[in-house]
């Protein structure tokens, strides 16, 4: 029998409802492949805080992944890009430092207003790239190296 993998999930707080949908995600998906797991969930006030909990959490040695969740937006005030890839690249550098996988579903659209019909786009979007970060935990977890 397969034991049960233990990830935590990072979920920026900002936009939480959307956010919030990849756990949704990753849970059903796990369920659909019969995959046992435990999952810590960890809440953050922004994007930027996720690079540093994430190495923290890697560095324990009690995760075989960490997911980091955020929906970084364009506010007027500066270059969302730029935060973005920050956090990517702390992202990045947690997994290569610690050698646990951290994967990122940092989303960074370029015009996200707070519309219903945007709402609804990225909720569930959220909810399907929370399908596809389980599928890539499985497959990292398969990976013989």
């Amino acid at each position: 029998m397969t034991r049960p993998l233990k990830i935590a999930i990072i979920k920026a707080r900002w936009h939480a409802n959307i956010v919030d949908q990849i756990q949704i995600g990753f849970e059903n998906e796990m369920k659909h492949k019969h995959r046992k797991y435990n999952l810590k969930e960890v809440n953050v006030p922004g994007a930027l805080e996720m690079p540093l909990v994430a190495k923290k959490l890697a560095e324990t040695g009690k995760y075989d992944g960490i997911i980091c969740a955020a929906l970084v937006v364009n506010g007027g005030i500066y270059r969302h890009e730029f935060v973005a890839q920050a956090v990517l690249d702390g992202i990045v550098r947690a997994g290569m430092d610690t050698g646990v996988p951290v994967y990122s579903v940092s989303l960074t659209p370029h015009e996200f207003q707070e519309t219903p019909d945007h709402i609804e786009f990225y909720t569930k979007h959220f909810f399907k790239k929370g399908s596809e970060v389980a599928n890539a935990v499985l497959m990292m977890d398969e990976l013989d190296i």
